[in-house]
């Protein structure tokens, strides 16, 4: 898939960048170098190929998820000017 230039063009004003014609060609140049990257990515096969999570084969260790704070709800909303259903209610911002 090769670019043209007006979709260069297309893509910075888009994107609100303003664009000389010798960055333009610049940026052209580069794009289809990496759409030609992908293109050559695409053929290869990988039918055989597992799908990998990380780069490396490693496993973290994860800790037990259990509460390790006690419940002070009560007593941090206590200063709240405003609560309801133990919520934070807060001024609307938006209208």
């Amino acid at each position: 898939m090769a670019l043209t230039k007006n979709d260069v063009y297309k893509v910075a004003t888009l994107a609100r960048i303003e664009i000389s014609d010798e960055q333009a060609e610049e940026t052209l140049g580069q794009l289809n170098k990496v759409f030609a990257l992908i293109e050559e990515m695409q053929t290869v096969d990988t039918t055989d190929i597992e799908p990998m999570a990380h780069a490396q084969d490693i496993s973290t260790r994860l800790r037990d998820d259990v509460v390790t704070e006690k419940d002070e709800h009560e007593a941090l909303q206590s200063n709240a000017p405003s609560v309801e259903r133990a919520l934070f209610l807060v001024p609307k911002v938006i209208e």
